[in-house]
């Protein structure tokens, strides 16, 4: 017997992905969405129908099912709360969408000792019951709805989702200087900050494995996150190979690299990186599509599909592109650490590493002794 699929929302940019993964398994499927936003990487309607309705009025969305039951709800869109009571008795299988902000100092990381997340971040770690944050609080009390209303649930926790039709471009704040003509970009403590993120395709792909293997899944929640994460450094590389430019990265202190705090999304270079290891192992997880080939995809993409300069999702990402502001930072530390420069330059503490070239120089000081 065919087995059917409710999937809610799957217009974004992990949407397909859930979407053609069962209709390639054979899945009967239907797609809820609010119908604002089609896109052209779905299976045609005539064999994918969609239902138009807003996700985010349980009322609406029950009298737009009917009496309608599925073996398995994707709940990727509207508001969980109310849906997960609602389809209690009316799925098989309840697989719902949460986010990272769920884990105990992600909102505040001074609640945490040391302060920040640990790296990697794994689904043990203490989430933030009764955080002062509202919206985080929301999603600790939504997951723990969830599962009381489907015991066998599963959620998957997204970290930042990038790609084709991503919510909140992160890499555009690199594309649009590239194409703005923009050579320096600033990196704060090194650019060595990892924050966890997903390609569309790949967090897809994860979540159609629950669907695999429903034994394995139920009751669980599941970080998701590319197999590898780039430093934020290596994330610019990535995408100023991929456009074929070359880039002065500058680095400055935290405290001082102001301008890079966009694209880290926090004011601060704390990590941020979950380990994907538990549906690597339970669910037989790996990428669709390796990160550094994923990040050149996503910048090239972004060439071809700009945001709209001055937009409300431009705008969204708090980054005003203010390269004389930022010239002047670059070129006022760097003038001002002259002397540190030329003290550090004469200044040899004998180290060397055991394994690099010269590593026997470690008898030679040993020797002096």
């Amino acid at each position: 017997m065919t087995r059917t699929a409710l999937v809610i929302g799957g217009t974004g940019p992990t949407g397909p992905g859930v979407v053609n993964g069962l209709f390639e398994r054979g899945y009967d499927i239907t797609v809820l969405h609010t119908g604002r936003h089609e896109v052209d990487t779905l299976p045609p309607e005539s064999e994918v129908p969609h239902l138009h309705t807003n996700p985010f009025r349980i009322d609406e969305v029950a009298e737009t099912l009917g009496d309608a039951t599925f073996d398995v709800v994707y709940a990727m869109y509207g508001r969980l709360r109310d849906l997960a009571p609602y389809f209690v008795g009316r799925c098989g299988q309840f697989i719902a969408v949460g986010g990272i902000p769920v884990y105990r100092g992600y909102a505040r990381p001074a609640e945490n000792w040391p302060r920040g997340l640990l790296t990697p971040l794994r689904e043990s770690a203490e989430r933030a019951v009764d955080d002062a944050n509202d919206k985080v609080a929301k999603i600790v009390a939504t997951e723990d709805v969830l599962f009381e209303h489907h015991p066998d649930a599963t959620i998957f926790r997204y970290p930042l989702i990038y790609g084709p039709g991503q919510i909140n471009p992160r890499e555009w704040l690199i594309v649009r200087r590239i194409i703005d003509g923009r050579r320096r970009i600033i990196v704060a403590d090194g650019g060595l900050t990892l924050r966890a993120a997903a390609y569309g395709p790949n967090a897809g792909h994860a979540l159609t494995l629950a669907a695999d293997h429903p034994t394995a899944a139920a009751g669980k929640a599941y970080n998701i996150s590319d197999e590898h994460t780039l430093t934020a450094r290596q994330t610019i590389q990535v995408i100023a190979a991929a456009l074929d430019v070359e880039l002065d990265i500058v680095n400055l202190p935290g405290e001082l690299a102001t301008p890079a705090r966009p694209f880290l999304g926090e004011e601060e270079s704390l990590h941020r990186a979950m380990s994907p290891d538990l549906m690597i192992a339970e669910l037989g997880y790996r990428d669709k599509v390796g990160v550094v080939e994923a990040v050149g995809l996503t910048a090239q993409w972004l060439v071809d599909n700009p945001v709209r300069r001055g937009s409300t999702k431009e705008r969204r990402m708090q980054d005003p592109f203010d390269y004389e502001a930022e010239d002047a930072i670059i070129d006022a530390y760097r003038s001002s650490i002259g002397k540190a420069a030329e003290l550090a330059a004469t200044f040899d503490p004998d180290f060397r590493g055991r394994y690099s070239p010269g590593s026997d120089d470690w008898r030679l000081v040993d020797a002096k002794n």
